[in-house]
């Protein structure tokens, strides 16, 4: 048990001790290399940005084009209602007017899905955008600190 217990925590400490030595950039030499990826990210993290605000200014369109067809089948499908009922005791005509006003009903429920689909859609793009943005922010935290690592070395 006792040789478990050293063996775990002496992989741990070795595991720990990696990360500082698995840094990329080491020397002055390698500044121009950092500093060109650093400008790269720094270009990825503005583009994310600026499509993650785009496609959350665009959240409250779908939210209300679906809260419209939501409302738009509410009434349609009270307006079927409404001519199933006349049907019953009407003619022909009055059938085919009932059969028209369920099929645009059943359209407009299809509406809502489309309109709820575009929504979740939405939504799963600005997570997915959140993620690629945090994963380039920690990958610029990661060059900032191996900038500095540089500039902290003694000069040759």
């Amino acid at each position: 048990m006792k040789n478990n217990n050293f063996f775990f925590l002496a992989i741990l400490f070795v595991l720990s001790g990696t990360t500082a030595f698995s840094q990329k950039y080491k020397t002055a030499s390698d500044t121009v290399k950092l500093n060109k990826e650093y400008v790269e990210i720094s270009e990825d993290v503005a583009d994310l940005t600026n499509k993650l605000n785009t496609a959350q200014g665009k959240l409250p369109g779908y939210q209300n084009k679906a809260s419209e067809a939501v409302s738009d089948a509410h009434q349609t499908a009270i307006k079927s209602s409404e001519q199933s009922s006349k049907a019953i005791d009407g003619d022909v005509g009055d059938a085919r007017k009932a059969n028209r006003k369920a099929k645009k009903a059943l359209r407009d429920a299809k509406d809502v899905e489309d309109a709820k689909d575009e929504v979740k859609d939405q939504d799963r793009k600005i997570s997915r955008l959140n993620s690629q943005l945090q994963k380039k922010q920690k990958k610029l935290e990661e060059l900032e600190s191996m900038r500095s690592a540089i500039r902290n070395l003694p000069p040759q």
